[in-house]
């Protein structure tokens, strides 16, 4: 069997309607929300204006894995991305616990935003039920994730739009307030604030890797543009493209709005006078800021809900295909589109629902507690899943490389350093340490499951075929 034949095991039936824009968007609408929108406050709490060094820092890092992730899907663009390769490298037990925890974190993900977009329509009706807005927007945006891919691109190119657009208006809006005193009597009100207030790194080093969690959070699901491969029009085109492109607007985006904000305002008054992206409106003057930002973090809810359900739909898909899951898993409706895996997905999302009716002042808290390991192993293994994906590589194979990741291995091992370091910022917040404990226990279901269900049986066929793939 040819490595093209091969990878037709997994490829063969997704509809490629993902153009460039859709895929671009897909990936800055995954990244772009709660991490930066709500996340931000916390964060400067923690790490001070130190901050734009972890989203600096963490920026990199984001782009080193969209790099080996993109290195290898360009070459073979399949549905289940990472999961996928990730078999051949490590076997079928690592694929197992790859595919199912990335779903798990996506799942989590779905759970926060539901919850978050019940809190955001509570700003204009107090009154309304914070499940029953959770219930509506899971059930809206199952219905579109069903209908067509294409379909929803569309949803996520104009939902990532939004958010895009607001950032630039407060970048620009900041940049006049700094430079010119617009809003400020004329006054310049400069850059000084970034080290009048206890220095740049005010809260020291260990604040700065305290506040690696949320950012690591925060740029979860750069990965979802190895997932769209196998939706994408001329991925080879498509894929290079919206990496590069995804990765400087991200970093500007976050870094930019980070910079603004605290450049504007001391550090220390962040969190205590509203949201740090209210606040830069508020200081220009423009009235019904709060309003406005709060339409904006819920589109930005419903955008990230959309990608979670797309991404959970396809995880699913790759996983029946595989036989890590049952075979229903696999089957794809009409318009091609894999309907049990977003139905399946709906089912678990909405025990955020029902979260939502039982407890809704705790349950964004209790369920974003685990999402941000779920990414730190998706990193893990693209990252030590390249390293073995570059050494089964010929002198030959390696010339011909479309889109090779320059620096590897170095880079690779900063990427293993910083979920190292990342871990040791989670061990020093108690609030992390939850987290930390939690997913031992998922590892060790998936565990069981894996032994109990004899996975590897199971797919012993398509490991057997995948043997013979010339990389």
């Amino acid at each position: 069997m040819s490595k093209e034949q091969g990878m037709q095991l997994e490829k063969e039936n997704l509809k490629r309607d993902l153009q460039d824009r859709h895929i671009q968007m897909i990936a800055i609408g995954g990244i772009i929300g709660i991490g930066l929108f709500l996340g931000s406050a916390s964060s400067i709490r923690v790490a001070g204006p130190g901050l734009i060094v972890s989203y600096a820092f963490g920026g990199l890092i984001m782009f080193c894995v969209m790099r080996m992730l993109g290195e290898i899907a360009v070459e073979y663009p399949v549905s289940s991305s990472f999961v996928g390769y990730a078999r051949e490298f490590f076997g079928p037990k690592i694929a197992f616990l790859t595919g199912w925890t990335y779903w798990y974190m996506w799942a989590t993900i779905a759970m926060c935003e539901i919850s978050g977009a019940g809190i955001y329509m509570k700003f204009w009706y107090p009154d309304v039920s914070q499940w029953m807005v959770a219930l509506v927007c899971l059930v809206i945006f199952t219905c579109t994730n069903l209908i067509a891919v294409k379909l929803y691109g569309e949803f996520e190119f104009w939902f990532a739009l939004i958010k895009v657009v607001t950032i630039i208006a407060m970048l620009i809006c900041g940049g006049a307030v700094i430079l010119f005193g617009v809003g400020n009597g004329g006054v310049a009100v400069g850059i000084s604030n970034l080290w009048m207030h206890g220095g740049f790194f005010a809260k020291g080093f260990s604040g700065v890797i305290m506040a690696l969690t949320m950012v690591t959070f925060a740029y979860s699901g750069c990965e979802m543009i190895g997932i769209t491969a196998g939706e994408a029009n001329n991925p080879e085109v498509t894929l290079k493209s919206a990496i590069n492109k995804v990765f400087w607007r991200i970093l500007i985006f976050y870094c930019g709005s980070i910079f603004v904000i605290l450049a504007i305002y001391p550090w220390t008054e962040i969190g205590k006078i509203g949201s740090p992206f209210v606040l830069v409106f508020k200081r220009m003057g423009l009235d019904g800021a709060a309003s406005v930002m709060n339409a904006v973090m819920l589109s930005s809810a419903l955008s990230c809900l959309n990608s979670g359900i797309y991404t959970c739909g396809r995880m699913i898909y790759g996983l029946g295909l595989r036989k890590e899951g049952p075979e229903w898993m696999a089957k794809l409706n009409a318009g091609q589109v894999p309907v049990n895996g977003i139905l399946l997905t709906m089912a678990v999302v909405a025990i955020g629902v029902v979260m939502n009716f039982f407890f809704p002042g705790k349950v964004f808290d209790i369920i974003s507690s685990v999402a941000s390991t779920g990414c730190l192993w998706a990193w893990g293994v693209i990252t030590l899943m390249h390293l073995k994906w570059r050494k089964s590589l010929s002198p030959e194979r390696f010339a011909a490389l479309k889109f090779p990741l320059p620096m590897s291995p170095i880079l690779n091992w900063v990427v293993v350093a910083y979920v190292i370091l990342v871990i040791i910022g989670m061990t020093m917040d108690p609030d992390n340490l939850m987290a930390l404990g939690v997913f031992p226990i998922w590892i060790g279901i998936l565990l069981v499951c894996y032994s109990v269900f004899n996975i590897a049986d199971r797919t012993k066929v398509i490991s057997t075929e995948a043997k013979k793939m010339e990389w």
